[in-house]
């Protein structure tokens, strides 16, 4: 209560500090009467206050002469909300509590400006002394006889009373509600700490004995408790609400951006397509007229050449027509047959001429333009159309994988596709992606998504605990094609776990995976046994000797588009088959030269089909093609790290370095593919099987040590996989995220999984 008293005292203090200023008459007015607590309906101080449904508050007087005219609602004076007329009347509003007590505030604020100082409210003898102190339990300004009079009263002693000469103008005030008292004439002095759930009233404990009895009562502490965390749930509903729509406002200035923006580049295309269209026939035009004029120049260069031909035997006939007549007319017979053979004998020859030659126009022709107008001004008066594309996320398309490992970046590529399956241009969709797990039970991962703005989208998701996950993407809330994704999320090789789903295998050797997922292993029996992936038989491969497609002790095995590749140690050779168990062909023979052996233990096959193969008994590695041809050895003899004896497993990382289980050496030794050393790991105890990921993590079985080791790209051991039986070979499924290990001592193959 005093700190309450102290803040109400420190305005008081400030305005009597500036109230004979004429500068601050306008700023003492504000505090007096601010304008928080003017009702907007009689634009005066608050006089019970009452709150709307739309949170507006005004005077319950106001209000009640608004219900007076109107039939079924009023009209919110600030928001214009329509409110429908309760039954009981402007005094069913809710209570604004906080204004009332506002509005008291500002009353005492109004009396000290305008007395420019407050007289004393708690004497009874019309005192009008200057008040010196406050009262915070009576709300009395005290004079120093009132002050006194506390002091002394053993009813008034208790009070808290605050000097107006003790609160401090230095900071601003901040106004906090003061306790209320219940209305009942009888509990004045009772403070309410109750609500009454049947009557929806604000109670004091009294009130439980009097008024209220066998009521539904609550403390006002835990309703007050309730209604804030429903307001405050409220809130945070509606800060959501307004964050998504503050986003779909920015989507939708983007969408508009995006109309405008296409609609000038299609504005440009229309432009430059009927500019081409007009270019075309603008050529076509030239072109015809051009014919036109050289089939013209050469009707007319014809029939002008004709016309010179009759003109020039016109010109030749002369006047010998006109002679002839005269002759005819005037002379005698002597005189004619003294001419004879003279004059016709010259007009018969070019009368003989003449016959020779056609009289009619060599050229009769009519130059005519003829085109169909009407299909191509059709056709021209439909061509183009405006396309309106629109994003179908049900159309568009994902690049995804089916496994990706813990704690590494999983990045996903989406095209957004129209409904007539073209590629839809534009970013700016919503595109929300997100992994959960199956189980319902573990945390979910976000992805972020990357808007290149020509339709694409790539999400990066970053997984944090493996198993088997649901992958959702949408776009614009809806899903895009097979969404949910099933996924599996590998571990981080320290979480290798036994599946129980080994296999049952006498003296098992080598094994090889398929890209179908079909489990190859050798075994002592000269057999090569085929399993699904939950370890059932499909395949037996079988026969012991030195013929053709038999085994003697066959150890190694690999399998390279749909080729089989096994070293057959006992018959010191390399065999390959078919998928079915065909041989292909054989090479080899027991020796120290080259494309000889001495018991081959392992044989791996790279990118180029070329067979690299661990030559045990004569301490090295040889190199052959695809068609069986040697091309280089890498010895181990010599000394340094670079030497090794007895090398069994064999495999390749993602640089194409060749890594050696050298069984002799206790290590792994790594060179170039042209057999230049590189270095060495692991401090090991016969080191016999080795296989590598794709990120070149390696996995070593140690024959001695019975266990599986596994080492960083850098050869530093990360984690152990104890408790083994002399295991062999190790093979990985990276697809399926499992790792299967050859367990001699106890005639299984193990599965373990990540």
């Amino acid at each position: 209560m005093l700190w309450r008293l102290k803040n109400v005292l420190n305005r008081l203090r400030k305005l009597k500090a500036v109230r004979d200023t004429a500068a601050t008459q306008s700023r003492m007015s504000d505090i007096c009467h601010p304008y928080h607590v003017i009702c907007k309906m009689c634009s005066k101080t608050f006089s019970d206050p009452r709150m709307l449904p739309c949170l507006h508050s005004f005077c319950c007087q106001c209000l009640h002469f608004e219900l007076e005219k109107a039939e079924q609602s009023i009209q919110c004076p600030t928001c214009q909300t329509n409110v429908a007329i309760p039954v009981g009347g402007a005094s069913t509003f809710p209570q604004n509590l906080h204004l009332t007590f506002e509005a008291e505030f500002s009353g005492y604020m109004s009396k000290f400006v305008s007395d420019g100082g407050m007289s004393c409210t708690f004497c009874v003898n019309g005192c009008t002394d200057p008040a010196v102190a406050f009262c915070c339990s009576c709300t009395k300004f005290l004079c120093k006889g009132g002050q006194e009079s506390h002091k002394r009263a053993p009813q008034l002693s208790h009070h808290s009373i605050i000097g107006l000469d003790k609160v401090s103008a230095e900071q601003p005030t901040v106004l906090k509600r003061t306790e209320m008292y219940c209305s009942h004439p009888n509990h004045e002095t009772k403070e309410l700490d109750l609500y009454c759930n049947t009557c929806c009233n604000l109670i004091c404990n009294n009130c439980i004995i009097d008024t209220h009895k066998d009521h539904d009562i609550t403390p006002l502490c835990i309703i007050a408790e309730a209604d804030r965390d429903d307001m405050n749930k409220t809130l945070q509903c509606a800060h959501e609400i307004a964050s998504k729509l503050a986003d779909a406002i920015v989507a939708n200035e983007r969408m508009t951006h995006q109309v405008e923006t296409s609609k000038q580049e299609a504005e440009l295309a229309i432009e430059h397509a009927f500019r081409q269209l007009m270019e075309t026939l603008e050529e076509r035009k030239k072109a015809m007229l051009l014919e036109l004029n050289t089939v013209s120049l050469s009707k007319v260069t014809s029939l002008a050449l004709q016309k010179e031909q009759f003109e020039n035997i016109q010109q030749d006939i002369g006047h010998h027509p006109k002679m002839i007549s005269h002759i005819l007319q005037i002379y005698t017979d002597p005189e004619v047959v003294a001419l004879r053979g003279l004059v016709p004998t010259e007009l018969k020859a070019i009368l003989e001429k003449v016959k020779n030659i056609s009289l009619i126009p060599s050229q009769q022709s009519y130059l005519k333009f003829s085109v169909q107008a009407e299909p191509i001004t059709e056709e021209l008066s439909e061509v183009g159309e405006i396309v309106e594309l629109s994003p179908s996320p049900h159309s568009s398309k994902l690049e995804i994988g089916s496994a990706v490992s813990v704690n590494t970046t999983w990045p996903i590529s989406v095209e957004t596709l129209s409904s007539n399956g073209e590629r839809y241009p534009c970013g700016g969709l919503q595109v929300v992606a997100e992994l959960r797990p199956k189980s319902c039970d573990g945390p979910v991962a976000s992805g972020e998504v990357e808007d290149h703005g020509d339709g694409t989208y790539t999400i990066t998701l970053t997984p944090q605990t493996a198993g088997p996950y649901k992958l959702l993407v949408t776009m614009d809330g809806q899903h895009v094609p097979n969404s949910p994704y099933n996924v599996k999320v590998k571990g981080d090789y320290t979480t290798l776990c036994d599946s129980q789903e080994d296999i049952s295998i006498n003296e098992p050797y080598g094994i090889a995976i398929h890209d179908s997922g079909d489990i190859y292993v050798v075994s002592g029996d000269d057999c090569i046994y085929v399993f699904d992936q939950v370890g059932q038989e499909k395949l037996v491969i079988c026969g012991s000797g030195s013929l053709k497609g038999r085994f003697n002790r066959a150890i190694g095995i690999a399998i390279k588009r749909d080729v089989i590749y096994c070293a057959d140690c006992g018959n010191h050779r390399i065999q390959k088959l078919s998928i079915g168990g065909k041989c292909i062909c054989m090479f080899g023979k027991i020796g120290s030269g080259q494309g000889q052996f001495n018991e081959p233990w392992d044989v791996i096959v790279d990118s180029e089909e070329r067979m690299i193969i661990s030559d045990s008994g004569n301490n090295r590695i040889q190199v052959f093609n695809r068609d069986e041809g040697w091309l280089h050895t890498i010895n181990g003899s010599g000394s340094g790290d670079q030497a090794f004896t007895d090398p069994r497993g064999l495999a390749l990382d993602p640089e194409g370095n060749l890594h050696v289980a050298a069984y002799g050496s206790d290590a792994v030794k790594v060179f170039t593919p042209d057999g230049t050393f590189i270095r060495m790991y692991g401090d090991l105890m016969g080191p016999i099987g080795i296989a590598i990921d794709d990120k070149g993590y390696s996995f070593v079985s140690e024959s001695r040590g019975n266990s599986l080791s596994i080492f960083d790209p850098k050869g530093i051991k990360i984690h152990t996989v104890g408790n083994l039986n002399s295991p062999f070979s190790v093979a990985l499924d990276a697809k399926n995220g499992s790792v299967f290990i050859s367990n001699f001592g106890s005639g299984q193959v193990l599965k373990y999984t990540y």
